[in-house]
């Protein structure tokens, strides 16, 4: 085997090889602790579903667990776990990945689970794991997003927001009735199309010897034969409006408070538009000291929560994503226009360079805590060979965002943060039915982090 040579970017050494049948491997060693992460990205999620069958990506993220050929049952956390490593998956919107953090002299024992189900799931699937698995999709489902307060808001704003036909108009959770008329068949089929190494990248990172890792990759991955029929996803990147479709939807439903929600369309991920959309979204919306809470909880107290986060999406305009719930006998229509009154302001006037500072600082200090990890630097390293690429351009994604002007945070606030350019979903509570009506606390199951949680995963 050829050993491939190492490149140097700010201060991350990483070694790229791709094996004969596509796998793509990064690795990067780290030796200040005794442990390491395993990281394997598919390039599959649920923009790549078709309708009828949407939910498949997030289904195969639970079968993935499920046994393969040489692992049945629970087995793979059980050796994960036995041996004193933690391990997780997740599906969003354009991958699906699966990860392990390993003590060092474990790393072989996860390459080898981890190529036993890329190689050898297929043999271990049959109606009966998918039928269980499907039960279990359906109860998240439940649990998650129809029977808790707000549950339902992150997957309503997403239809709105990208109209029937385009590739994320539906979640990774998927439809009750497109996880009932999956069929084995459509697994298998599923299964075949992405699963295969010339659609993944497996990223190492830690307490490892290179050349060693290596060795195991080609000797447990390397006779995984290559897919060649899958189908690539439909072009997210445009959103075009009938304009019959509804912008604004109002329910009226057991929840604590009445809301305000909107998503925003924002420029895609990968671009220096999207660095500028986030330190906008900062100032204005992420924590007790953005413009928002300072104006609707702090001064008009019409709000008891105020916050605008970022969802980045590669493949089609990025989401700003807009939480209030009200206070007290406050409307929803003066929590919306104080919001319009801040965002226009903002789009007027522009950041402070307090403000910008203190934003930059914040999005700073948040990369390097997940870079902190050995299994942050992993997903990072895949996100960037998955989604654009190349995996050493994590090195300078902080410097992009330390760079970016108060002009430019101005310029994409008035371009993007405009009435014309969101979807809106408004909540007001029900009436009290009974003398045990009980109106209970807010789950607040809404914002696009707790949406992300287990069906996908929000990413700066």
């Amino acid at each position: 085997m050829a050993h491939p040579a190492p490149s140097t970017t700010e201060g991350t050494v990483i070694i790229e090889h791709t094996l004969a049948n596509g796998l793509r491997v990064v690795l990067s060693e780290d030796h200040l602790t005794p442990v390491a992460a395993v990281c394997l990205w598919y390039d599959v999620g649920s923009r790549h579903e078709v309708k009828g069958r949407t939910g498949l990506a997030h289904l195969f993220e639970h079968l993935m667990f499920q046994g393969s050929a040489s692992v049945p049952g629970n087995g793979h956390f059980e050796l994960v776990q036995g041996a004193g490593g933690s391990l997780n998956g997740t599906t969003s919107f354009e991958r699906t990945n699966y990860f392990e953090t390993m003590p060092a002299h474990q790393v072989e024992l996860a390459l080898w689970l981890e190529a036993d189900r890329m190689g050898s799931l297929l043999s271990a699937l049959d109606l009966t794991g998918l039928d269980n698995q499907r039960a279990v999709v359906k109860n998240e489902r439940r649990q998650r997003y129809d029977n808790v307060p707000y549950g339902t808001a992150f997957e309503r704003l997403v239809a709105m927001a990208f109209p029937d036909g385009h590739p994320y108009h539906h979640t990774p959770i998927g439809s009750m009735a497109d996880l009932d008329a999956a069929t084995l068949a459509d697994a298998q089929d599923f299964f075949r199309t992405y699963y295969a190494p010339n659609n993944a990248v497996l990223s190492v990172v830690g307490d490892i010897d290179p050349e060693q890792t290596l060795m195991w990759i080609e000797k447990y991955f390397g006779s995984i034969p290559s897919h060649d029929g899958k189908r690539p996803p439909r072009d997210g990147g445009t959103v075009v409006r009938d304009g019959v479709a509804p912008l604004r939807q109002h329910l009226v439903e057991e929840v604590p408070s009445q809301a305000l929600m909107a998503a925003y369309l924002l420029p895609q991920d990968g671009t220096r538009e999207a660095d500028a959309a986030d330190l906008a979204l900062t100032i204005l919306g992420s924590g007790e000291s953005s413009r928002l809470y300072n104006r609707l909880v702090r001064r008009d107290r019409t709000a008891v929560t105020a916050g605008f986060g970022l969802l980045r999406l590669a493949g089609a305009p990025s989401l700003g994503w807009l939480d209030a719930k009200t206070s007290g006998e406050a409307g929803i229509g003066t929590v919306e226009a104080a919001v319009d009154e801040e965002l226009a302001r903002f789009a007027a006037e522009g950041p402070t360079p307090e403000e910008l500072e203190r934003a930059q600082a914040q999005i700073e200090r948040e990369w390097l805590d997940r870079l902190d990890t050995v299994n942050g630097r992993a997903d990072e390293l895949c996100r960037y060979a998955v989604l654009f690429g190349d995996p050493k351009l994590m090195d300078g994604a902080l410097a992009k965002v330390l760079d970016v002007t108060a002009e430019e945070v101005k310029a994409v606030a008035a371009r993007y943060l405009t009435p014309e350019n969101r979807a809106v979903l408004t909540y007001e509570p029900a009436p009290p039915q009974g003398d045990d009506a009980d109106s209970g606390a807010s789950a607040d199951a809404a914002s696009a982090d707790s949406a992300a949680d287990s069906d996908q995963d929000v990413n700066r």
